[in-house]
């Protein structure tokens, strides 16, 4: 079975998303006014379905109530049993209260780990200070109980916290880590590229990490099959193709191509070999889903 490993919904009139309804606030993936609107499983899924997926994980996407959007997702995918759907949810892994979240969060079947951004992009970041997740003991603790109790760590962050970053997973050593977007290389320069690949090995190295070939449009709505070439082909050598999985990011990534022109450009540059292993078999090893 073909998984898309990274998507979003969002039905506005059963969740808030505060960051999605704010109007002519320019995001660093752009203007989202495009997407101002109600984001179902029967439009994602025919673009899905006609790209041969059959199955994929949904990411949370900024909730106003993490909960109540991993109960809304529970909901979509008791409502769609053809369509198999793991979920990933967003939790403060710092909070006191973290173990009785938890519990909640697995009693929904579709949770198979948690999310919590540590970077998004420079300027974001800097106002954010999301950032300080990496300097927080109980950000480290929370990691070790997710990873105890079986759930994995959904990491987004940016090439700058890849070092930094690794030296906390490093000591979560249970908990399987999924790298979002290839790990944000927001600097399309040859420079920028370089740095983002020498940084990457720190993370690479740790064999808890697995990389997902997403958001790559979010950085460069301009971009094209030659120019996102450098960054498959480098996660493909560093992690292996067992170690990585395709995900589209939509429909956030809907801001700079269609899904069929996305999916058919992954496929162009991930060896054929691979296709297995990219495409399905990760994410379903990753979040246990049936291959």
């Amino acid at each position: 079975m073909r998984i898309d490993a990274h998507h979003h919904l969002w039905d506005l009139k059963a969740v808030s998303y505060p960051w999605l309804m704010a109007k002519g606030v320019a995001r660093f993936f752009g203007d989202p006014a495009p997407i101002q609107r109600d984001y179902l499983i029967a439009e994602f899924r025919e673009d899905a379905a006609a790209q041969g997926f059959g199955g994929s994980v949904h990411i949370q996407v900024g909730a106003e109530d993490g909960l109540a959007e991993a109960r809304w997702v529970q909901t979509v995918a008791e409502e769609t049993p053809d369509w198999p759907m793991a979920q990933v949810v967003f939790c403060d892994l710092t909070a006191p209260d973290l173990d009785a979240q938890l519990d909640a969060f697995q009693a929904l079947s579709t949770v198979r780990g948690v999310r919590q951004i540590v970077g998004r992009a420079p300027g974001e970041d800097a106002v954010t200070g999301t950032n300080a997740l990496l300097d927080d003991p109980a950000f480290l603790r929370g990691l070790q109980l997710a990873g105890a109790r079986g759930l994995s760590f959904d990491l987004q962050l940016i090439p700058e916290l890849m070092e930094k970053t690794a030296r906390v997973l490093a000591q979560a050593p249970e908990t399987q880590v999924a790298l979002c977007h290839a790990g944000s290389p927001h600097d399309r320069s040859a420079a920028g590229l370089a740095q983002w690949a020498k940084q990457m090995k720190a993370l690479s190295a740790l064999p808890q990490v697995t990389c997902k070939l997403s958001g790559l449009g979010m950085f460069d709505h301009d971009w094209t099959v030659d120019s996102i070439r450098p960054i498959v082909a480098e996660c493909l050598a560093q992690f292996g193709a067992s170690r990585v999985m395709f995900g589209s990011n939509f429909p956030v990534d809907s801001l700079s191509s269609d899904y069929a022109t996305l999916a058919g450009a992954m496929r162009e540059l991930v060896p054929e070999a691979d296709h297995e292993e990219v495409f399905g078999g990760t994410a379903a090893r990753f979040y246990g889903m049936g291959a």
